[in-house]
């Protein structure tokens, strides 16, 4: 990788692609995502949690990019929308637990 300075909005998007990989929900969520898309209540289900969390949470991963939704008459579905950061996740999950 070329080393050069950042400019601060990539700095900035970084860092809060970073906290919100720091956070443990939206991790798990993230996770249940790696392979299909999900409802709000299919992940709240899953993972048991509130559907308002889940919303919330949801909310925060679109603004970075990292979930997107599609409409599927009332319902919306979610899946990950950086392959980057998967990998990313991928990789750390593999890193913790590896012996």
């Amino acid at each position: 990788m070329e080393k050069k300075a950042l400019d601060k909005d990539t700095l900035e998007r970084i860092t809060q692609t970073f906290k919100a990989l720091g956070d443990p929900t939206r991790v798990r969520i993230l996770t249940y995502l790696f392979d299909e898309e999900h409802s709000v209540g299919d992940i709240s289900e899953t993972l048991g949690l509130k559907q308002s969390t889940v919303s919330h949470q949801l909310k925060t991963l679109k603004q970075l990019r990292l979930v997107k939704s599609r409409r599927d008459g009332t319902t919306i579905h979610y899946s990950h929308d950086d392959a980057h950061v998967m990998r990313m996740l991928e990789q750390m999950i593999s890193h913790v637990e590896h012996d």
